[in-house]
């Protein structure tokens, strides 16, 4: 019985293939640089994840 392939992933920023695999050290990515690229996105506020707006409560702060 042969072993079974590996998973493979589309990498998030340039859609390479990347197994997944122990020795994928970037997985999802498929490099450093790839993975660099996205996290500037979300530190750049380029990548938001959309939240709903909390209506303030009444009544007094509560203190701990």
């Amino acid at each position: 019985m042969k072993p079974a392939k590996p998973p493979v992933v589309t990498c998030p920023t340039c859609g390479a293939a990347v197994p997944w695999t122990a020795e994928s050290k970037w997985k999802p990515f498929c490099s450093e640089r790839c993975k660099l690229i996205d996290l500037g996105q979300w530190a750049t506020e380029k990548y938001r994840v959309p939240a709903e707006e909390q209506e303030p409560e009444d009544g007094p702060p509560q203190s701990q």
